[in-house]
């Protein structure tokens, strides 16, 4: 991998870590510019590529960097096909943003097999997402009613929101940036509510610095050279260059 003295990253990133990408690129030693993008890309894959893909090309038409580097995980294989023409990208072996929270994705599977009927609350997720809660069901049905009439609400309402029902446990974590109290005692609101057992867990910044150091281990990070797409994995390595590109991607 070639050596800048100081590299220029273009990051690319779901804005739900706007704060701890932010935070940990500022002591960084390179030079990052940030292009965030909205929460919720995942939930339509192919849509996910398309502006992701819009992204890349419109960043090659009018900036220079080193690399590229993403705050993305695999996504529900939304980064699959991502292609620069000009940079190499720089791409977590990781699964989603959890793994960024968490410092490695062992430890993101360790968590998962221990609490599966946890949902996950984070600063990002709070400030960007509609996590379960009284509030949350209000909406829902507010939503409902104005479209249907609030007896037809009623009926559709538990259908809507039943997915919450496989869930019982409210895992908070955070990096130790943003307001932290707050965003705590609003995980522990919304496990009463719902009558939840409440969970802290400590991040691990560990992997987010490590996106940010202009040194990436194979083992954790994979590098696309220009021109080449990247591809899902379907063994323990999470992603892969199209044509094998990394040591690891030969085996």
């Amino acid at each position: 991998m070639p050596k800048f003295e100081i590299p220029s990253l273009g990051l690319i990133a779901c804005n739900l870590l706007w704060r701890e990408l932010s935070f940990f690129a500022s002591k960084s030693r390179c030079e990052v510019q940030f292009f965030f993008q909205p929460q919720g890309l995942h939930n339509n894959p192919a849509d996910m590529r398309k502006k992701l893909q819009e992204v890349i090309d419109k960043i090659e038409a009018e900036h220079e960097f080193d690399y590229l580097v993403f705050g993305y995980g695999l996504c529900s294989a939304g980064i699959e096909g991502l292609v620069s023409k000009k940079f190499p990208m720089v791409f977590a072996r990781a699964h989603d943003c959890l793994t960024f929270l968490l410092g490695s994705q062992q430890r993101h599977e360790q968590i998962y097999k221990e609490h599966a009927d946890a949902y996950w609350y984070s600063p990002g997720w709070i400030e960007t997402g509609n996590q379960p809660s009284k509030e949350r069901i209000a909406k829902s049905f507010k939503t409902l009613a104005d479209k249907y009439g609030e007896e037809q609400a009623e009926i559709l309402l538990p259908e809507l929101e039943s997915w919450i029902k496989n869930y019982h446990k409210a895992i908070y974590i955070d990096l130790g940036v943003g307001p932290r109290k707050k965003y705590l005692e609003y995980t522990k609101k919304c496990a009463e509510e719902l009558g939840w057992k409440l969970i802290q867990l400590k991040g691990d910044p560990s992997l987010v610095k490590k996106l940010f150091s202009g040194n990436w281990n194979n083992d954790e990070f994979l590098i696309v050279p220009p021109g080449q797409p990247v591809a899902q994995s379907f063994k323990g390595d999470i992603i892969k260059c199209q044509v094998a590109c990394n040591p690891c991607d030969q085996a």
